[in-house]
């Protein structure tokens, strides 16, 4: 019998959600174990490092990360799965974009620090105790991964073949991926594995929307009873749909809710946030720059909102710090 293609998972900073679109195959995950041999998915299985360690360079068929880069282990993995992998696919907007843990770039190390183990209301810390790199008691040595700055997305660590967006992927999705990266020909590297055109392009609304669309001020889904069949952005809701990539069959505007841009920007887009303030920017209904601010004002988290998924890969980035290497910021904690 000829060898089976070998697989690998490995998660980063990020929520399982990923993990679970795999196991959300349900019974086609039957057909996924019988079809190739998964050499390593520790979130699922007993693997350690040191079974991946051992493998030779480039056997793996495919390896699936998910999950931003925010530790030293982190990186030390991604660079480990890139040297063992002839395919390395970033799945997920964490691994793809920077995803919700890339807002920490809002901040930095010592601050996130200072928040989680000083400063939280719920948190007795009388000696100010925060994690360290190493830590020695009673003749035992505890080793902590450093923890970066700065969150990066998987590419900007190691070179990427083929993205699955979303937050998460749809098994639909990650399916159609395997099947695609598992047969041949190959898409071209570099390559998303989605449609390239607007979440708009095949809305069950699009119908709805209008040919020319005003808004006088943004509303919260919270606020306003939600028509099921009207244009979201029609009803002052702020629907990221033209900034976003298709392929996840718009689960949230058939859940009647705004998609919040998961799937990342096409590749017309180098900056998903900018094209999200390019559109709103052509909705306002005034010219006038006192009304104009008061309808921006109504948007109560900008950068949360416009780069939700997206700050580590956007031409921003971060918030500017003090300049620090990434060793240092690392070490430090």
């Amino acid at each position: 019998m000829p060898e089976k293609p070998r697989i690998a998972f490995y998660w980063g900073a990020s929520c399982g959600g990923c993990e679970e679109a795999v196991v959300d195959l349900a019974e086609a995950i039957l057909d996924v174990v019988a079809a190739v041999e998964i050499v390593f998915w520790p979130v699922a299985m007993d693997f350690k490092r040191r079974d991946m360690e051992a493998l030779p360079d480039g056997s793996i068929q495919v390896s699936f990360v998910n999950g931003a880069i925010r530790t030293t282990e982190q990186e030390e993995m991604a660079r480990l799965l890139r040297r063992k992998s002839a395919l390395l696919v970033a799945v997920g907007s964490c691994s793809q974009l920077g995803g919700i843990p890339g807002l920490g770039n809002l901040f930095d190390a010592e601050s996130i620090l200072n928040a989680v183990y000083l400063e939280s209301p719920s948190t007795v810390n009388v000696e100010s105790v925060l994690p360290a790199a190493s830590h020695q008691d009673n003749g035992h040595a505890v080793e902590l991964p450093g923890f970066y700055d700065t969150v990066r997305t998987l590419d900007q660590v190691v070179v990427v073949d083929y993205y699955l967006p979303g937050c998460p992927p749809t098994p639909r999705m990650f399916r159609t991926a395997l099947q695609t990266l598992l047969g041949a020909p190959l898409p071209p590297k570099g390559s998303v594995l989605a449609p390239d055109h607007a979440l708009c392009d095949e809305c069950p609304r699009k119908d709805s929307k209008p040919e020319k669309l005003f808004v006088a001020e943004f509303k919260r889904p919270h606020q306003v009873l939600i028509d099921e069949q009207q244009c979201l952005l029609a009803q002052g809701l702020l629907c990221l749909g033209p900034a976003t990539r298709a392929g996840c069959e718009a689960p949230c505007v058939r859940g009647n809710m705004p998609c919040s841009g998961c799937a990342g920007p096409t590749t017309r887009v180098r900056d998903q946030g900018a094209k999200v303030l390019s559109f709103i920017s052509a909705l306002l209904e005034s010219k006038e720059e006192e009304e104009i601010d008061r309808i921006l004002s109504t948007i109560p988290d900008p950068v949360g909102t416009f780069y939700r998924y997206s700050l580590p890969a956007s031409l921003l980035q971060r918030k500017r710090i003090k300049e620090r290497s990434l060793h240092e910021s690392a070490t430090s904690h």
